[in-house]
Formats: C-alpha cells, structure tokens, sequence
C-alpha cells in the first residue's frame, strides 16, 4: 500500500506543476506581453485555463494532506525549516486568486483595476519561484538540522545560488506551459502567430535556466549531472523531453496544435523524472549527510492502509468529474 501512497504523491505533484504551472504562467505571459496586446493575450489566458484554475490547487491540497498523515516526520521537517519560502508561496497562491477574481468580476472600473492585475502579475511570478526554492532545498544539503543559528537554520536553508536557478526554471516552466496549452485557443492568424512567437521565446528561456541550473549545482558542488546522466532512466527521460521540444516545434510550424499540450504535459513529467530519479525515496538530503525517506520514514501501516484506500476511493470521484469538466468547457468553446 505504501507504493500505492507514493504513487498518488507523484501523480499529485505532477499535475500540480502542469495544471498550476500553465495557470501560474499564464499571469506571467500577460506580464511580459506588449500593453497593446495584452487584452488578446488576456483572452487566450482566460480561455485557456478557465478549465482547471479553480482546482489546480486540489493536487498541492492532496500532496500535503499525504504528507501530513503518511509522512508525518516529512512534513514536519519541510514546515519548519523551509517555512518562510511556503508561506510566501501560499501567500502569492491568495493574493493571486483573490486579484484575479477581483479583476474580472469588479463591476466598478477605476484606479483598483490596474492594482489588481499588478498583484496578479507580481504573485503569478513569485508563487512559482518559491516553489522552486523550496523543492530545490530538498535535494541540495543546503538544510542542516546541527546549525546553530537563525541564518542557517531558517535562511540559507533555502536561499542560494542553486534555489534561484532552480526558481527561475521553474518560472519560465510555467510560463512555457501556459503559452504551449493557449495555442489552441486562438481564433485568428494574428493570435496564433503570436502565442507561436511566445512558445518559442518561452523555450529559450526553458533552455537558458535548465544550464543555469546545472551550472549553479556545480558550483554548490551538487551532483546533478550524475543524477541525471548516471543511469540509463535519466538519460531516456532527458532524450524524450528533447524530442518532445522538436517535436512540438514541428507542430506548430505545420500549425498542428492538437498533440501539443500532452507533448508539453510529458515533457515535464520526463524532467521531474530526470531530476529525482536517482536520489529516490530519498525526499530530503541534509547537509549533515543524513536523509528523510518515503519508505522509511513513514507512518504506521494502519494509517498507511487507510490513506491509501482513501485515495484510491477518492479518485473515483475526482478524477472523472475532472475530465468532465474539461470536456464541458470545450465543448462551449466549440
């Protein structure tokens, strides 16, 4: 059942970083988009993500709810020595969704509107970045529970050179996901040729931030290209996220957008594959040497038993009602 448990924590984790990336990016879109086509490119957004945005943040809802009740000395671990990045992160998650709601359903337009959209854009790009921090900590050593003061303890813990790198990938992940999964909601030449232009500019920054991940983990002395080129699982899961760029590249210069969101879908999963396969289940690395495990550090079997069945049940009902919804938002776009 454990495996059963773990399973459900992956697959929670994945979509969170899909669905909540694309919905994350697409703040971050607008954001970067000339003032004179931001009212097309808030319309693409919209549409794009009106689906899922509401329940994106079911699958952090579950992932933590897993991790309290399986993993219990996990979570506590993660609460208190990252807690300053979470708390930024849930606070950039309200601030976002509250601007966003406001923005759109505010019967008064005034000066409150312009407020509104720059804390959705500044929240949609900061949320995302200490959600990066606070996975890059995890595996970098830099938590050390002997430190002995605040700094160390509270700080550092999260706030190097290999958290930034990997926040900023992280950003430009969900600005690419957004732009990928709004090109087939264009309606015109002009639109689509437009979200094309962001998808590929969006790919570049994907591929600048991945190299200055691997070259900030160098320098923090993190094994990453190890993890990642070691065995031959990271390097499959690196050459099919590859071939899915070209691969969607292709597609959108023959203008054949229907594969391109689960290219881009899969193309994040095989990434989350490469960079945590080979520490697993090792879930936390500390700098003094020692590590939190899925299977080893794990709550009583009872409790085990018990969650698991309740994911299990639970995604009969989730899971279905999920896809119709999706299903029904396109067939109003039809």
């Amino acid at each position: 059942m454990i495996y059963i448990v773990i399973g459900f924590l992956w697959l929670s984790i994945c979509l969170y970083v899909i669905l909540g990336g694309a919905d994350f990016g697409a703040g971050i879109v607008e954001m970067f988009t000339r003032k004179k086509n931001r009212p097309k490119t808030q319309t693409l957004m919209y549409t794009s993500i009106a689906p899922v945005w509401e329940a994106n943040h079911m699958w952090l809802i579950i992932a933590i709810v897993i991790l309290f009740v399986g993993f219990p000395e996990i979570y506590t671990t993660l609460s208190t020595y990252l807690h300053i990045p979470l708390v930024l992160m849930l606070v950039g998650i309200i601030a976002r969704g509250t601007a966003l709601t406001f923005r759109h359903y505010d019967a008064v337009e005034d000066n409150w509107q312009r407020i509104y959209t720059q804390i959705f854009y500044f929240a949609s790009l900061l949320t995302p970045f200490f959600l990066g921090l606070t996975a890059a900590a995890t595996i970098s050593h830099s938590i050390n529970p002997d430190a002995t003061n605040f700094l160390d303890l509270y700080i550092f813990s999260w706030l190097n050179w290999f958290g930034v790198a990997v926040g900023l990938f992280t950003v430009s992940i969900c600005a690419y996901l957004a732009s990928v999964f709004a090109l087939r909601e264009t309606s015109d030449r002009f639109e689509l040729g437009m979200m094309i232009r962001k998808s590929k500019q969006t790919m570049v920054f994907v591929v600048i931030a991945g190299l200055l991940v691997f070259i900030t983990a160098y320098f923090s002395d993190i094994p990453l290209l190890m993890w990642v080129f070691s065995k031959p699982l990271g390097i499959m899961a690196t050459v099919f996220a590859t071939i899915c760029l070209f691969l969607i590249l292709r597609a959108m210069n023959r203008r054949k957008l229907l594969p391109v969101r689960a290219l881009a879908g899969f193309q994040v999963i095989m990434i989350l594959v490469a960079a945590t396969y080979q520490h697993n289940p090792n879930i936390i690395l500390f700098g003094n040497g020692q590590h939190l495990s899925l299977l080893e550090h794990v709550a009583a079997p009872k409790t085990i038993s018990a969650l698991g069945w309740a994911l299990m049940l639970g995604s009969l009902f989730i899971l279905p009602f999920l896809f119709y919804l999706m299903a029904s938002f396109s067939k109003q776009r039809r």
